[in-house]
């Protein structure tokens, strides 16, 4: 069936079409219509898509922006921690410097000892010489009295050295220790993490360098030779020196040490390192006496009289030969093998002690050891109760 149509735009006047060309051209726009509809669907699509993507990155512009700034943070606290690094790599470094002084002062220290050693040598040798001719050289003898004392204090010295060392190996050894651990800790990196722990470790460093320093101090005192002024001398303290200077010697011959002292302080007038050479003196002797007994003591005792100080030092040891009580204080008489003493110790003790206008004696237990009694004049003070 023929179907005529009005005139339209796209028709030439008078144009007719048939039914079948009509329907052609309606499919046609139904075909063109679909694909438009799914261009448009695929375009919505799209759309969407592109509206995910610029919300992604607006995203990740907002990440990436917190990120550089948390960079920036980052930045800033490693230049703070690499100028904290640097500061106590510098610190580390004072106290390596610092270190190595002490370690030169105790080479040195060690020259010293050896030169003094090799002069209480030719001293000795030179007072050998000496008391061959003792009456007519007397004069001579007395001038060289101080000269003696310092030589026996050297000697007396030379013998405490292997004690000594033994206690400065230990706190060398420790700052070894102590400084090695601070280096393991900032080579891997704990500078920044853990710093305390290497400032504990240098802290302990410098308590080892301390210990090792008053140990130096003290044997610089004790070895330098004593002026003859006189003052007021704290005399427990001063036993407390002595023993302290003995103390690894004694330990290694598992020597035990009583002390009985008063409450109160106990002062008299005297030479603080000339007091401690006689309880050094003594505590040798009775460390010597002690070698081949079974029971090891030294007991010392501290009283007051009036207006004296008691001081006994007595060992378990075998005591002294009978007959030989009256001897021990002559210079180079000596009970002990040749070249185990040299005879001066107690001869210079008991001048020290006289020089103090004191008094010592000896009393003899033969078999159960030896007592030292020595007998100060109290200060003033000590006298008057003060």
């Amino acid at each position: 069936m023929d179907v005529a149509f009005s005139h339209t735009p796209a028709l030439s006047d008078h144009q007719e079409l048939s039914f079948e060309q009509l329907s052609e051209a309606y499919q046609r726009l139904l075909e063109e219509n679909a694909a438009l509809e799914l261009r448009l669907v695929k375009s919505e699509e799209r759309r969407r898509a592109f509206m995910h993507i610029l919300s992604d990155l607006n995203m990740v512009n907002r990440k990436l922006n917190d990120q550089r700034k948390a960079m920036i943070h980052i930045l800033a606290d490693y230049e703070h921690d690499r100028s904290r690094l640097a500061k106590q790599t510098e610190r580390l470094h004072n106290s390596r410097r610092a270190l190595m002084h002490i370690l030169q002062d105790a080479h040195q220290s060690n020259l010293r000892l050896e030169n003094s050693r090799k002069a209480m040598i030719h001293i000795m040798s030179d007072l050998k010489e000496t008391s061959e001719e003792v009456q007519r050289r007397e004069l001579e003898l007395r001038e060289k009295q101080e000269q003696l004392v310092q030589a026996g204090k050297l000697a007396t010295l030379g013998e405490l050295t292997t004690g000594v060392a033994h206690e400065l190996n230990n706190p060398l050894n420790n700052i070894g220790l102590f400084v090695g651990n601070a280096i393991d800790l900032i080579e891997l990196g704990m500078a920044d993490t853990d710093p305390e722990r290497i400032l504990q470790e240098l802290h302990s460093t410098m308590q080892q360098v301390r210990k090792a320093t008053e140990i130096i101090s003290h044997l610089r005192t004790f070895g330098r030779a004593a002026s003859v002024s006189r003052e007021p001398v704290m005399i427990t303290e001063v036993i407390e020196n002595s023993i302290s200077l003995m103390q690894e010697q004694l330990r290694l011959r598992q020597i035990e040490i009583n002390i009985q002292f008063p409450p109160s302080d106990v002062v008299v007038i005297g030479n603080a390192i000339q007091l401690e050479q006689v309880f050094i003196n003594l505590l040798t002797n009775a460390r010597d006496a002690l070698t081949d007994i079974p029971r090891k003591m030294i007991t010392i005792t501290c009283t007051l009289d009036e207006q004296w100080v008691d001081i006994t030092v007595s060992d378990t040891g075998p005591g002294i030969a009978e007959g030989l009580e009256q001897r021990i204080f002559d210079p180079f008489f000596t009970t002990k093998d040749v070249g185990a003493g040299t005879g001066l110790g107690l001869s210079i003790t008991y001048g020290i002690i006289k020089e103090h206008q004191g008094t010592i004696l000896v009393e003899n237990h033969p078999g159960s050891g030896a007592t030292f009694l020595i007998q100060l004049p109290l200060h003033i003070s000590e006298m008057l109760g003060e």
